[in-house]
């Protein structure tokens, strides 16, 4: 068996449904330091998180992933138990072989690799473990970076995990993510008879025609990087149950996926603007998940690993911004510049999540030939 096969089927045994981490960061912890790596278990809240860290000074070139996964659903739905890894017709299945177990295992023995290659290279690697990216992520890149910032710690580029891939190993890299801004909405009416609207306020109906305009809304045009941003309305609530009864409110859950032609604030800002013009009687808790980043074109790490799957994959990678949020969110604000490359995404989260035992075969060494280029 392969180390990084053996190495992806002991994490994946471990029962690691957010925010546990089931002992998959001592086991990281402990074959790192053999080598000589400086430890660091960061735990804030009832999250772990590691830092590991190998040589000094700068250019610093991290790598960046999470051993929690989501939850099974109905595990007498899948063909195999969901932690027993089971190989079969070339895929390893069980929950987080793609998202991101694999894309960990693949770090770690890249790295381990790389330093009994190189003991003595220049700058400094790095790997940057939580049990807290499924869930609420507030415990774990978002405090961890925190506490970077004010120990003084920096990253220059930074190498995420997250499954990228569509169809094959390097076909796809994420260069930047869009922005996410949600919001809870409440609007307020006043509940009634329904035979007597006169005496009620409806807030379905007050909040109808707004909600026609801001779903119309053009929000931006995006650009040369991203798409125009995106408006949704996640969920939508009221109601007493009864149907003679007009409730005396209204609570939607709104989301905007938002590229650098928008800011937050002049999202938030518009979209009260809309609700006032239709004279709504609302309350809206802003929740800003991360601001979109991108990797500017022509930058080191995304030239390399551009390289890394033209040679190695046999791919002229699509380098695309698409997609949901990752904990790249949190360390592109440092000044680092953020990278996503990893397995194939088809069957994240799903019912017998699997991966390609030959790609992740493969993924260790394009992590170790960007630790050569990045550290040469």
């Amino acid at each position: 068996m392969s180390a990084v096969l053996d190495l992806t089927r002991d994490l994946i045994a471990r029962r690691s449904v957010t925010p546990e981490d089931a002992g998959c960061l001592p086991l990281i912890a402990g074959r790192l330091a053999k080598l000589g790596f400086r430890i660091e278990h960061l735990r804030f809240g009832d999250v772990d998180n590691l830092w590991a860290t190998h040589g000094t000074g700068g250019p610093v070139l991290a790598f960046l992933g999470h051993t929690d996964v989501v939850p099974t659903g109905p595990e007498d739905h899948w063909a195999s138990p969901p932690f027993e890894p089971t190989e079969r017709d070339g895929m390893l299945y069980g929950r987080g072989t793609a998202d991101m177990k694999g894309s960990v295992a693949a770090m770690v023995v890249a790295l381990e690799r790389f330093v009994a290659a190189r003991p003595a290279h220049p700058g400094t690697v790095g790997l940057l473990l939580t049990s807290d990216e499924e869930g609420v992520a507030l415990h774990g890149v978002r405090e961890v970076v925190e506490h970077f910032e004010k120990m003084g710690q920096r990253i220059d580029a930074c190498v995420v995990g997250e499954p990228s891939a569509k169809a094959k190993l390097g076909d796809l890299i994420r260069v930047g993510r869009r922005g996410s801004l949600s919001g809870t909405l409440t609007v307020r009416g006043v509940q009634g008879h329904v035979a007597y609207p006169e005496k009620a306020k409806n807030p379905i109906h007050t909040f109808a025609p707004a909600l026609a305009d801001l779903a119309a809304e053009r929000w931006d045009e995006g650009n040369a990087d991203f798409p125009p941003t995106s408006f949704q309305v996640s969920n939508l609530n009221a109601g007493t149950g009864a149907n003679n009864v007009i409730p005396g409110e209204l609570v939607a859950l709104i989301n905007f996926r938002f590229s650098t032609a928008s800011t937050a604030d002049g999202l938030r800002e518009r979209t009260e603007a809309i609700l006032t013009a239709h004279g709504v009687d609302f309350g809206i808790d802003w929740h800003l998940s991360g601001h979109p980043f991108l990797a500017t074109p022509g930058g080191r790490l995304r030239e390399v690993v551009v390289g890394v799957c033209r040679e190695l994959c046999g791919i002229d990678p699509e380098q695309s911004t698409g997609g949901g949020t990752s904990d790249g969110r949190f360390i592109a604000p440092m000044g680092a510049e953020v990278i996503e490359l990893g397995p194939v995404n088809a069957t994240i989260h799903k019912v017998d999540e699997c991966v390609s035992i030959a790609d992740l075969e493969k993924l260790p060494g394009l992590y170790e030939a960007i630790c050569e280029r990045m550290l040469a």
